[in-house]
């Protein structure tokens, strides 16, 4: 109700701006999408001071945009390959809402503070990125927006076209290249300073109720998910071990108090112990049917994924892993609000919300680098592969070939995307 709330308040205020022809000047319109503009744009000129160091920095980032675009093509065709030979299921990732990386609308993406602050950051980054190497190789900037639709969506840079054309085809790329570079920086930085704080948050061994196990005791009780277990049979508890010594006295038909705080409210549930699965082994004590939150599984599995060289990549799934999977990780925590961190010491008021800021200051950053570097026209990567191709062909005197070429690999990458969200559909009928 509030989203439908806020989309149609968007439509009353943009359609009243439109009709009465209001700020025309830095206001434009793309369908329902509205365009804030400014043609104040003398800030990419500050820079100018230091066109040599960001040349080099331009022309090093170009490199690292071709050896990504290069990387997640290859990556794409793999997927590809893996989908057709066995597609997945139409739900999770696969679903409409899932296919835009939108806080609010795809499900993997909560509207919260971390989230705004990093998607913004993200989108600015990106095209100052542009408008920055564009002044520094000599071409105007015409004007700089943003992009709503009910929340920001997008950003943009205008370089005057005419002095785009003009400019040389490694200045081009460097002014392509710019915002992809920028974004793999920022995401290496917020990677680097979230390994960094994440070792200052130590695992407690709360007796923290992460899941009930349906049909069991705590299930049938009611004793709900993410619960805290403060006291059973009236003796306080502050850990899982001490749960575990209270419980190793009872047996099958016992019936144990359980006093929990679940979202600041207090209960206590009555509950009647049953044996123990097989899958435990033969034990004797009473079953609660309770599984248990495990920060230090959490915190092993968060330094191996930060260690790793596959990090980043293995980072980009606990979002997804949290909504689908119901946080097996563990690491929900990262990216969500959560009650989990009861499991955690903190050492520091806000640290948490630190946390999520750099995990989608990195998250962001490197979804949007690694798919603007694509080699598909009208993403950055796309354009960097037509100069790359016209002044390969341009040198051999064959440039009649070189639009065949990049409309080949554009139109394959193409098919790739859709195939990928595709596949599973058509499989299922």
């Amino acid at each position: 109700m509030i989203a439908v709330f806020l989309v149609a308040l968007y439509f009353l205020i943009a359609g009243y701006i439109k009709k009465n022809n209001l700020w025309e000047d830095h206001i434009r319109f793309y369908g329902p999408i509205l365009a804030l503009k400014t043609d104040n744009v003398g800030f990419f000129d500050k820079f100018l001071p230091y066109s040599r160091f960001l040349k080099l920095y331009g022309t090093a980032g170009a490199v690292m945009v071709v050896i990504v675009s290069l990387l997640f093509s290859v990556l794409m065709i793999f997927s590809f390959q893996k989908t057709l030979a066995s597609p997945p299921a139409p739900t999770g990732i696969y679903e409409p809402q899932n296919i835009l990386a939108i806080p609010g609308i795809n499900e993997f993406l909560p509207l919260s503070f971390a989230v705004i602050i990093a998607f913004i950051v993200t989108l600015v980054v990106h095209e100052f990125g542009h408008g920055i190497l564009a002044r520094i190789e000599g071409m105007r900037v015409e004007s700089t927006g943003v992009l709503f639709f009910v929340i920001p969506i997008g950003a943009f840079v205008e370089p005057c076209e005419e002095d785009v054309e003009k400019a040389s085809g490694r200045s081009r790329i460097r002014m392509f290249g710019a915002g992809i570079t920028n974004n793999l920086v920022v995401a290496l930085i917020a990677f680097l300073l979230l390994a960094l704080f994440m070792g200052m948050a130590h695992p407690v061994d709360a007796p923290y109720v992460k899941a009930v196990y349906a049909g069991y005791p705590a299930d049938d009780s009611g004793l709900l998910p993410n619960s805290l277990i403060i006291s059973v049979n009236d003796i306080d508890v502050t850990s899982r071990e001490d749960v575990t010594s209270i419980m190793s006295g009872t047996k099958p038909g016992d019936t144990v108090s359980v006093t929990s705080v679940h979202e600041g409210m207090t209960s206590t549930n009555n509950l009647k112990l049953t044996e123990w699965p097989e899958e435990y082994g033969d034990k004797n004590s009473g079953f609660m049917g309770v599984s248990y939150y495990d920060s230090s599984r959490a915190k092993e599995l968060s330094d191996k994924y930060i260690r790793s060289p596959l990090g980043p990549l293995l980072l980009v799934y606990v979002p997804i892993n949290a909504v689908i999977d119901g946080d097996s990780l563990g690491l929900g925590i990262l990216a969500f609000d959560s009650p989990d961190t009861v499991a955690w010491s903190e050492p520091f008021y806000g640290y948490w919300q630190l946390i999520q800021i750099l995990f989608w200051l990195f998250w962001f950053n490197f979804a949007v680098a690694t798919f603007n570097a694509l080699p598909l026209i009208p993403l950055d990567g796309g354009y960097i592969m037509q100069e790359g191709v016209k002044n390969f062909f341009a040198a051999r005197n064959k440039e009649r070939y070189a639009d065949y070429i990049v409309s080949g690999i554009s139109w394959l990458m193409i098919f790739i995307i859709v195939s990928l969200i595709m596949i599973p559909y058509i499989a299922s009928f």
